[in-house]
């Protein structure tokens, strides 16, 4: 018999059939949560890489989000190739910017919640629900938070229960204490965020299709890293560009590896001719 688990149907003295697999988590382990971990006195915010920029916009068919690829520990480089934006499950994203490592982790407990939550209750949560819950998530790092190793979450997706399929893309931002705040049009988080919305309020509008809205969301990218040494650009030495996702009514998307290329590639044509611009 597995151990911490009886007949009757209970895990480690638990009722197993818990909806909430981070509230089962803090039951049954707490010391394997993010935030439940000891921490030292004092500020630890440069002990760890600090993962940048991420923008989202909605498009008439869902959302796109999209994530640069650098992570900083003070003035250095700590890594050209972190991954900053997954599919949170099949129908929305998310991206993390702040402490790379907490909020690699945290995003993929989020992922584990509402797989957990839908094999328990034969349902998906819905987006509300889903904002809800990492909002939750994220108020449980407050501690670390404070000691500098906070954790800025972004969170879209495509809401099967919406009206108006033309307005399910929906974009979710949070504060470090938890606060959800639903935005609209678009959004970034990030050191780089206000250069990116910055371009991003120039260019966008509602309706957009999703093929403009992926190029809008590389060049808001691009802008950011020019501005903000902590966000990185397209690297075209080492092949290094932007991750690149959708959602929409058919699931979500990566972007292959070339069509991230190519895109980053024409944006950065597109630069030459115009540096300024």
């Amino acid at each position: 018999m597995v151990a911490g688990f009886d007949p009757a149907g209970r895990l480690w003295g638990v009722e197993s059939g818990m909806s909430s697999f981070t509230q089962l988590l803090s039951e049954v382990a707490p010391e394997l949560l993010p935030g439940r971990r000891p921490l030292p006195p004092g500020s630890a915010a440069e002990l760890a890489p600090h993962a940048t920029t991420i923008v989202a916009i909605s498009t008439a068919e869902g959302v796109v989000m999209a994530g640069d690829r650098r992570a900083t520990s003070g003035n250095l480089i700590a890594s050209r190739t972190v991954e900053k934006v997954y599919p949170a499950d099949a129908y929305s994203l998310v991206g993390v910017a702040g402490t790379a490592g907490i909020g690699i982790e945290l995003l993929r407990l989020f992922q584990v919640e509402l797989e957990h939550y839908e094999k328990i209750e034969g349902a998906m949560l819905s987006l509300d629900g889903k904002a809800n819950r990492l909002a939750s998530m994220i108020r449980g790092n407050l501690g670390a938070a404070m000691q500098g190793l906070a954790v800025v979450p972004i969170f879209a997706g495509f809401d099967l229960g919406a009206t108006d399929p033309s307005r399910a893309g929906r974009i979710f931002s949070y504060d470090v204490t938890g606060g959800p705040y639903e935005e609209t049009g678009y959004d970034a988080v990030g050191s780089g965020s206000l250069f990116a919305k910055a371009a991003l309020k120039k260019r966008y509008r509602p309706g957009l299709g999703t093929e403009e809205a992926i190029r809008l969301a590389v060049e808001a990218l691009y802008d950011a890293a020019d501005d903000d040494s902590a966000t990185g650009g397209p690297d075209l030495a080492r092949r290094i560009f932007p991750v690149v996702m959708t959602a929409t009514a058919e699931g979500t998307n990566r972007l292959t590896d070339a069509e991230s290329a190519s895109l980053a590639e024409a944006v950065v044509a597109a630069r030459m001719e115009n540096p300024g611009g």
